[in-house]
């Protein structure tokens, strides 16, 4: 069975909407926002997608452990058309799969959560209020001084799902997407920080709350990618309803010689 490019947004929702939580990010690629930055890879019910809307590509390779042989032999066919350098999110065990062509670099394990018990969430007041491009310059500020590193892409801002704390005027914590998608009903967070001097005070966690209310009403799942090793942070999501539901490794690929 040979792999072939998808073009069929209607195929994909169909295949990706089998584990929405699992697939909440290929899903929200499928919107206009983010269609003509992908690329999509297929054998048979499995698909890959890789995302050209940054600096390096980024591959996104899920498929839950009865599946993951399907999904190598799609990734081993794949290998010889994708990028000598790029980013990869990947299912457990598939990592050894792209050794075979990548030496893979800065691995970490990242749990995906997603909103499971939204009567916690319910019981955190929520405080916050919306962002947009005006905003851009003191949230990057934000992000250099709390979060640095961290993906922002600043179109995300006109999406209207962004919320700032402020105090005295200043922004002190903000809460973010990646994905917002009202057609495939799936919303990712992201970009969630708090400046360390105003840390331990729930002021993510609040505008987390705020971020949820609003989403909450335009789509069935809410999720999230954490790294395993932020210990409070996913304490943080676990006490705002949201439960591990999958892990995944993100690493840099390089092409073998």
């Amino acid at each position: 069975m040979p792999v072939r490019a998808e073009h069929d947004r209607a195929v994909l929702a169909e295949l990706l909407g089998r584990d929405p939580v699992l697939h909440a990010y290929q899903l929200g690629d499928l919107d206009d926002f983010f269609w003509p930055y992908t690329s999509w890879y297929r054998r048979g019910d499995e698909v890959v997608l890789l995302y050209h809307g940054v600096e390096l590509p980024t591959l996104l390779a899920f498929a839950p452990p009865e599946r993951a042989g399907d999904l190598a032999a799609l990734l081993a066919e794949a290998a010889p058309v994708l990028p000598a350098r790029l980013w990869a999110h990947l299912s457990p065990g598939l990592d050894a799969t792209v050794a075979r062509w990548y030496a893979v670099s800065d691995a970490a394990v990242h749990h995906r959560m997603a909103l499971t018990d939204p009567a916690r969430l319910a019981a955190v007041s929520p405080a916050g209020e919306p962002l947009g491009r005006a905003d851009l310059p003191e949230l990057r500020e934000l992000y250099a001084s709390a979060y640095p590193g961290n993906w922002f892409d600043p179109r995300m801002l006109d999406t209207g799902r962004y919320v700032g704390v402020r105090e005295a005027g200043r922004l002190v914590a903000v809460a973010g997407v990646h994905v917002w998608s009202p057609t495939w009903r799936v919303a990712a967070l992201a970009n969630v920080t708090t400046r360390p001097e105003a840390r331990g005070r729930g002021l993510a966690g609040a505008a987390v709350a705020a971020l949820c209310a609003g989403l909450r009403t335009t789509v069935d799942h809410v999720t999230l990618n954490v790294k395993a090793d932020n210990v409070a942070a996913v304490r943080l999501y676990e006490r705002l309803g949201f439960t591990r539901v999958a892990d995944f490794t993100e690493c840099a690929l390089h092409r073998l010689p």
